[in-house]
C-alpha cells in the first residue's frame, strides 16, 4: 500500500505524493474560531441586535487602561472592516478588529444574570495574567 502512495510520478518528491494523497474533502471547511461564545452570550446577543436596526452582531474590542492594563470593550457590530475577525456561533455574530484579536484568541465569551453584580459580558480569557478585583480590566504577557 505504501509503495503506491509513494510511487514517483515525473519529478514529484515522496513529500508531494503524501500531499496529493491527502483526501481534501475530509479536511474542515474552516479553521476552528478564535475564541468561544457561549449559548447565554448567543441568546443575549440575539436578543440586543434585534432592538438595534443596524446592528449585526456584538463588537469586542480591547484597549490599553483600567487598573490591571488592559480592558474590553463593547459596541454594536453594524459594518464589518477590512481586517475584522467575524465569528457566528449558537446564530450569533461577534465581531474584533484586528489589534484586539491577539488579545481574545482563545478566550470564551459568556453573559452573567446576576441580581447583585448585574449583568454583563464575561469574558474568560486564559492569556490574562492578572485580573483586578472588579473583573473589568486585565493584565496580559
Amino acid at each position: 500500500m505504501f509503495k503506491e502512495l509513494f510511487r514517483k510520478k515525473s519529478d514529484k518528491s515522496d513529500a508531494d505524493s503524501l500531499l496529493d494523497f491527502v483526501d481534501e474533502a475530509s479536511l474542515p471547511d474552516k479553521a476552528p474560531d478564535p475564541f468561544h461564545v457561549t449559548e447565554a452570550a448567543a441568546k443575549q446577543i440575539k436578543s440586543l441586535i434585534k432592538e438595534e436596526p443596524k446592528a449585526t452582531g456584538l463588537r469586542i474590542f480591547v484597549l490599553g487602561g483600567g487598573c490591571s492594563g488592559f480592558q474590553y470593550g463593547f459596541a454594536f457590530a453594524e459594518e464589518l472592516e477590512e481586517d475584522d475577525t467575524n465569528v457566528q456561533q449558537h446564530g450569533a455574530s461577534v465581531v474584533v478588529d484586528n489589534m484586539s484579536y491577539q488579545y481574545i484568541m482563545g478566550a470564551e465569551i459568556d453573559y452573567k444574570d446576576n441580581p447583585l453584580e448585574g449583568s454583563s459580558f464575561v469574558i474568560r480569557n486564559p492569556q490574562a495574567t492578572s485580573t483586578c478585583g472588579c473583573g473589568s480590566s486585565f493584565a496580559y504577557g
